[in-house]
């Protein structure tokens, strides 16, 4: 077996493992509008995406061209060039889409792959004419230029396109059914569904018949002539289906909807981005071929890919294979997935993304728009409008298995029929695009139209929007870069390089599976408190007495790290100590959440005392704003450097210290048990710990007329006295609470 057929091997293996990584992140694509609404249980959903992928790669002969001539021209290169490209390629791209896939965002495989192909071309070809002792200029000859700046401009202008187009279709769709599109469907919603359904059939026949080898020229063409007569007569007959569905039957027209819009996009996925993950194998199998009948495997240049080479059936049956297994199996999928998803329900909860200066501009920016406008317009027609969003009343079918949809049936259909008329326009003018662009932005569009992105929650999808596309724009330059050092270390290195790289590649993607795991303990444990599902005040009480109990455990651990980390000068445990302060923070929002999630299960006269309710509420608050001070100036003052604290004070500190861990273990433990709690331990330890905090400021205040603790010291020894006295106290606050617990009457 000589080098070359090495290649290939690797090239097979890589084209596995990119399936893998691309299936993972494109997942999004197809399955984000029905998993958000709930449309029907997962493992359906997954059955009729799975179909969907193995109809697709049946038609994706045609694409996988793209990888041998739509990006430079073979008859300048010969065959080990070409693999020297193309392993290039492989390699980056498993890199960089596992690195998106691990940090759940999406990115455009089709991107990716397109300037992957273009950095490497462009190292290979400027080697090439350095060797040979020609200008630079020469370059632009190796390179198709016209499909890179179209594919840019693709981008561009698809961003924007879909955004507007996803938000005013989605705003008008709302204005006619409003919230409550149940009582609406059946007036209307067999036109509205005709419609949807039509763009999506059109869609499967555009993105389909393209690569289809069973359809041939003439039919192909017919379709294309006769655009208008197909959609109307698919908008006709699908709005007398649904019609007759609705008066027989009780199925939803929405869920149907949502569910062919689903097979439509994961089949459009696999017939367009299947050549993303393995069309530079097969390019690489097939310029072997070429090379080895002409008897030159290192000198022929290989005009042969410049032609029509059909794939083979098998190995696009091989790889539909692949990619449902993967659909089925990959976390990483479910994490991407469950960005976009976040970014779009129509809820308040946990926002993944912290806001930002340029989205508290924009934000601000875009809402004084809106109040300028509302000033123009006549009070009774804004009211009006605002009457037809308005979703006080609004209460979302839970899924069978509990969980509230992220969004409802309405926007899921406008989601899927929007991208999908969108694809097929562009892809009818031969236009290109990314299909993850056009379907996240679309999904954003509408979300933005639903109001999903109200005051409290503006700013932080925003940033969640800006930090996906800037995501998309970095993937085009880590693409083009990376590709382009792999290509010129491998043309020089050869076989020791490419084994470097691959062991490189296996390095990361192992440590970033590691991170990934890590990430999914902490969404794991953030979901322990998740109440969404509860529907029972005495459960939902219950819950909340263990979760506090769960979040006192916490603040215990997160002040060991503090008080040990700054005793010892211990940079590492201080950062551990941040760490866990963070997701305090994050717990604290969502206890305080479940609380008034419990106020909302019960009616006025259920609650017995409310003050109970609002001393829970600031309790958990201060506790958490104690800790992270705390911490923060243990952080602070060790990672600054600065000089520890005097062994008097760190003895004097070590009392506080095991005083208040004391407490937070009694009382966390009396939560989380239910058990009687000891109201007398904790009343003689709060007793003991301000007996010595009065002690212990005495002698600091001798240490300071000394000058024996310099004034940074001694602002720090006060913070950590002063928190462990703040935490104290409300530690008692809540043993109070939880001695008279709140109950409804009964």
């Amino acid at each position: 077996m000589d080098a070359f057929q090495v290649a290939i091997f690797i090239l097979f293996g890589l084209a596995i493992s990119d399936l893998i990584v691309g299936v993972s992140n494109d997942a999004v694509n197809f399955l984000n509008s029905s998993i958000g609404s709930r449309v029907a249980p997962r493992h359906v959903i997954m059955i009729i995406a799975s179909l969907g992928m193995l109809a697709g790669v049946t038609f994706s002969s045609g694409m996988m061209e793209v990888a041998r001539k739509g990006i430079f021209h073979p008859q300048f290169f010969t065959m080990p060039e070409l693999m020297t490209m193309f392993l290039a390629v492989m390699l980056t791209d498993i890199i960089l889409l596992d690195l998106y896939n691990t940090f759940g965002l999406p990115t455009s495989t089709t991107v990716s792959i397109v300037f992957e192909l273009l950095g490497a071309a462009v190292a290979v070809s400027v080697v090439k004419v350095l060797d040979a002792g020609e200008g630079l200029s020469t370059v632009i000859e190796y390179i198709n230029t016209a499909k890179a700046l179209a594919i840019i401009s693709g981008i561009l202008l698809s961003v924007v396109v879909a955004f507007a187009t996803g938000a005013v279709i989605q705003y008008m769709t709302r204005m006619i059914f409003t919230f409550d599109f149940q009582k609406r469907i059946g007036k209307y919603g067999a036109l509205w569904g005709g419609m949807a359904l039509a763009s999506i059939i059109y869609f499967i026949l555009i993105k389909g018949s393209k690569g289809a080898s069973f359809i041939s020229p003439e039919t192909l063409a017919w379709i294309k002539g006769h655009t208008w007569l197909i959609l109307f007569i698919s908008f006709a007959a699908c709005s007398v289906a649904l019609q007759a569905l609705m008066l027989l039957t009780k199925i939803s027209i929405l869920k149907v909807i949502v569910l062919v819009g689903t097979f439509a996009l994961a089949m459009a996925f696999a017939a367009n981005d299947l050549v993303n993950f393995i069309g530079v194998p097969l390019a690489g199998f097939h310029a072997y071929l070429e090379a080895d009948a002409s008897g030159d495997l290192t000198g022929q240049t290989m005009e042969a890919l410049s032609g029509k080479v059909r794939s083979e059936t098998l190995y696009l049956l091989i790889a539909g294979g692949v990619m449902v297994v993967t659909l089925w199996i990959s976390r990483k999928a479910r994490t991407v997935t469950k960005t976009e998803v976040r970014l779009g329900r129509q809820d308040e909860g946990l926002e993944r993304f912290e806001a930002t200066a340029l989205s508290q501009t924009i934000v601000r920016i875009v809402g004084s728009f809106f109040v300028s406008v509302r000033k123009v317009v006549p009070k009774a027609l804004s009211n009006k409008i605002s009457s037809r969003f308005e979703r006080s009343e609004f209460r979302p079918t839970p899924a069978a298995d509990g969980t509230v949809p992220s969004f409802d049936l309405v926007r899921a259909s406008v989601n899927l029929m929007v991208a999908s008329a969108l694809i097929s326009f562009a892809t009818s003018l031969k236009l290109p695009l990314s299909t993850t662009y056009v379907t996240f932005m679309v999904a954003m569009g509408t979300s933005l139209a639903d109001q999903a992105w109200g005051r409290e929650s503006a700013v932080f999808r925003v940033t969640g929007v800006l930090t996906v596309v800037g995501g998309w724009f970095f993937t085009a330059f880590m693409a083009f870069t990376v590709a382009s050092i792999f290509a010129v270390i491998i043309f020089y290195g050869r076989e020791g390089a490419v084994i470097g790289i691959l062991a490189l590649a296996v390095f990361l993607i192992l440590r970033n599976r590691r991170l990934h795991k890590s990430r999914e303990k902490d969404e794991a444990a953030i979901e322990v408190f998740n109440l969404k599902k509860i529907t029972d005040s005495s459960r939902a009480i219950n819950i909340s007495f263990e979760h506090t109990g769960i979040f006192l455990q916490e603040v215990r651990r997160a002040l060991v790290g503090g008080f040990d980390g700054l005793f010892s000068q211990d940079l590492h445990k201080v950062r551990g100590a941040r760490k866990r302060q963070k997701k305090i923070q994050q717990w604290t929002n969502i206890i305080i959440a479940n609380v008034f999630k419990v106020l909302r299960l019960l009616s006025r006269e259920e609650v017995e005392n409310t003050q109970q309710y609002a001393d829970t509420i600031s309790s958990l608050q201060r506790i958490a704003d104690s800790q992270r001070d705390l911490v923060m100036r243990a952080h602070m003052h060790v990672a600054n450097n600065h000089s520890g604290l005097l062994e008097t004070q760190i003895a004097e500190l070590c009392k506080v210290r095991t005083c208040i861990l004391d407490l937070l273990s009694k009382t966390a433990d009396a939560f989380l048990d239910r058990e009687p709690p000891d109201v007398a331990f904790i009343e003689t330890k709060n007793e003991e710990l301000e007996m010595l905090i009065h002690e212990f400021d005495q002698n600091q205040i001798m240490r300071i007329q000394d000058n024996t603790s310099k004034t940074r010291l001694s602002i720090l020894f006060y913070a950590f006295m002063w928190n462990s006295q703040r935490i104290a106290n409300q530690l008692h606050i809540l043993m109070k609470v939880f001695k008279d617990p709140l109950k409804p009457h009964g």
